[in-house]
């Protein structure tokens, strides 16, 4: 495992129903130490692992959850397979009762399969869930997410949503890159990815300098961060972690939500339409397209349009929800030819 000096910043005293604004508009990662101690999941994790199944499973309605299954040589990592063409893991459809006697079979298992239950949407297989446990984040509506496993680690990706993990059951590592690292971390497919997101290349736990050499400038932005049952990690939005499980049963509840207002688009979205419609075109068009998306998007200056009456402005002027539905609409008539 790569060896990380800069420990990511603890604050103390924060309660699940009083995270002060500074932290929710953090432009570094913060461990909330003890954030969600008191909640029921945590209290239970403390005690035993039984503790912890029949704590979940008095609020599962029976539902099908999707499941990553890794071999035991893969060592807990989910990724690719060796070409790139798929991945190092199997995806099956379970029970989750089921999931959870399994972890439990594997617990003193030293070389046990990887067992990875993620991105889980707590209000539809949980419910009931979050009046005993939950954060308040005020006027935001989080999608809050389970994610269940035995030791496993995630590559590093980014999020497009501020994120709130909050580590339930178990021990869990993150390892953080400002997001102008992208570069040195050796980004894998767009398209092609294990849960959605593009990934880091790098195997953290040995590093091939020899592949990736720029990785060894990365490293000096990284910051780590260990988690302990009851402890929340503020992540701000697009920056790059990779995330360790370290014990034979871990649970973490995150929260992804926007700072932005809720009719804002995806920005993935914009990013995919110009790989079709920008990215080949000749050097001197692309040059000229940089300019516009400067001037129109990354430099945009409001006076640069006070020559255009407010009322005519339209997609140039401020973003309300109703302009946002024209231009939606009309980027689904232009998608749909």
């Amino acid at each position: 495992m790569i060896s990380i000096d800069k420990k990511v910043k603890i604050i103390e005293g924060c309660a699940p129903d009083n995270i002060p604004d500074e932290v929710l508009s953090s432009s570094e990662p913060l461990i909330i130490k003890g954030l969600v101690s008191s909640w029921p999941i945590v209290k239970a994790g403390l005690s035993s692992r039984a503790d912890v199944e029949k704590y979940l499973l008095q609020f599962y309605q029976g539902q099908q959850v999707a499941a990553f299954l890794g071999k035991q040589e893969n060592a807990g990592r989910i990724f690719y397979n060796e070409d790139l063409t798929g991945f190092n893991y199997d995806t099956v459809s379970t029970k989750l009762d089921f999931a959870l006697q399994q972890l439990s079979l594997h617990a003193d298992n030293p070389s046990s399969p990887t067992i990875y239950i993620g991105s889980t949407s707590v209000d539809q297989y949980l419910p009931g869930f979050r009046a005993e446990n939950d954060i308040a984040l005020g006027e935001h509506n989080p999608l809050v997410s389970i994610w269940i496993s035995n030791k496993c680690r995630i590559a590093a990706h980014w999020d497009s949503p501020l994120n709130i993990a909050c580590s339930v059951v178990g021990h869990r590592r993150f390892t953080l890159f400002p997001f102008e690292q992208m570069e040195n971390l050796y980004v894998g497919p767009l398209d092609k990815t294990p849960a959605g997101q593009a990934i880091s290349l790098v195997d953290f736990y040995n590093p091939d300098f020899e592949k990736f050499p720029k990785f060894k400038h990365a490293l000096p932005h990284a910051q780590v961060a260990d988690l302990e049952p009851g402890d929340g990690l503020f992540i701000p939005s697009m920056w790059w972690h990779h995330v360790e499980s370290l014990d034979s049963l871990n649970v973490l509840v995150n929260y992804w939500f926007k700072g932005t207002p809720a009719f804002f688009g995806k920005p993935i979205n914009a990013l995919f339409n110009s790989v079709l419609s920008i990215r080949d075109l000749p050097p001197e068009l692309r040059a000229a397209w940089k300019m516009i998306f400067d001037y129109y998007i990354f430099d945009y200056q409001k006076e640069n349009f006070a020559h255009i009456p407010e009322h005519a402005q339209g997609a140039i002027g401020d973003l309300t929800d109703d302009n946002a539905r024209t231009i939606r609409a009309r980027l689904l008539n232009e998608l749909n030819r």
